[in-house]
């Protein structure tokens, strides 16, 4: 069966090995005879499973034992909420805002003032979201910095956390797993997982353990850190078929020979396409080059016919997902750990001989 190359930027590709895994296993999980979604999450099969995967990550992303790991729902979205209720306390907390996701992030922790008050501290709206943050100034006795580490939208991406007072809280969404992760300062990372980690419908928060037990107490349990840890992230009927597929990607990740090894393979691919995208009269990406994104490469035609005409040949050659947000247009795009370097060679080849024929 033909598989296309898929650049979508969420849902996205997932490795092929991976799905042929739970292909194999579909019906039949662990000798159980039945689907690992049809088992109770309670039972010995897959609280072994939930213990195993948790341990995979741990090892994968090199986290340390101060820190626990949660599997939950309702996306990144949640947590732009879930986390003022978590960690303000009555106090304060910094936001640096470098693309619509952590603009959205700002905004809906804004919502809250009974829990605490946010501050916008740094935006860089003013380039279009097309450079990074250079300054800023904390508030004092701040909960913390939030950030989100690659905006998917836009296109860029933090080379390296900011030096601050208080501890980073950081939205990992469409990087988490790209490259090893600097836990040095970092009080919070959370991800949805249909971008790097598998399907849609989990949730990963990596937390450090001594900022739990701070939630408002209007706040649902379901939405507690401390109370989800306390459940081992089954407060509730967990999604255990995308908690499984997890950690299938987590298995695929370590045989590639972990995240030192993805992170080459991520650098190469992003600098085939935007060498190309750089000599080219055709297409364009407008980022500064010091925090082009990895992971989500925009690029602009000249105008939307010629825009038009490229997607339709890309899809005639089995290339989806490659059209650009709506809030921007143009083209993107999303090369994630499941994008292999032969996609992103084929993806170039195209470019070149639309190029050529224009």
């Amino acid at each position: 069966m033909m598989r296309v190359h898929n650049f979508s930027a969420g849902p996205a590709a997932i490795a092929t090995p991976v799905l042929e895994r739970a292909q194999a296993e579909l019906l039949n999980y662990a000798g159980v005879g039945a689907s690992v979604m049809e088992i109770s999450h309670r039972g010995a099969p897959f609280m072994a499973l939930a213990e195993q995967i948790e341990a995979n990550l741990r090892k994968l992303a090199s986290i340390p034992d101060d820190y626990a790991v949660l599997f939950l729902q309702g996306g990144a979205t949640g947590q732009f909420s879930n986390i003022p209720q978590n960690f303000l306390d009555g106090g304060a907390a910094d936001y640096l805002v470098t693309g619509h996701w952590s603009k959205k992030a700002f905004e809906v922790a804004s919502r809250y003032p009974a829990a605490g008050s946010v501050h916008c501290i740094a935006n860089t709206a003013s380039t279009q979201y097309r450079s990074m943050v250079s300054e800023f100034t904390e508030t004092s006795g701040s909960r913390y910095l939030h950030l989100a580490s690659n905006e998917t939208i836009h296109g860029v991406q933090f080379k390296q956390w900011p030096k601050s007072v208080a501890p980073l809280v950081i939205d990992m969404s469409s990087d988490i797993l790209s490259k090893p992760i600097d836990f040095t300062n970092v009080g919070m990372i959370y991800a949805g997982a249909q971008k790097n980690i598998g399907p849609s419908g989990i949730t990963l928060v990596v937390v450090r353990r001594d900022l739990l037990g701070r939630c408002q107490d209007s706040w649902p349990d379901i939405f507690n850190y401390q109370c989800q840890l306390d459940k081992d992230s089954m407060l509730n009927t967990p999604p255990t078929f995308a908690w499984y597929l997890a950690g299938l990607s987590f298995e695929w990740l370590l045989d590639q020979g972990g995240l030192d090894a993805i992170a080459a393979i991520n650098t190469r691919k992003a600098a085939m396409l935007y060498d190309y995208i750089d000599q080219s009269s055709l297409y364009d990406n407008a980022i500064d080059r010091d925090c082009r994104s990895a992971m989500n490469v925009p690029f602009t035609l000249a105008d939307d016919a010629l825009t038009t005409a490229f997607l339709d040949a890309a899809a005639k050659e089995g290339m989806l997902g490659l059209k650009g947000h709506k809030a921007l247009g143009g083209c993107r795009a999303s090369i994630y750990n499941a994008i292999s370097e032969a996609a992103v060679v084929d993806l170039v080849s195209l470019m070149q001989e639309f190029e050529r024929t224009r």
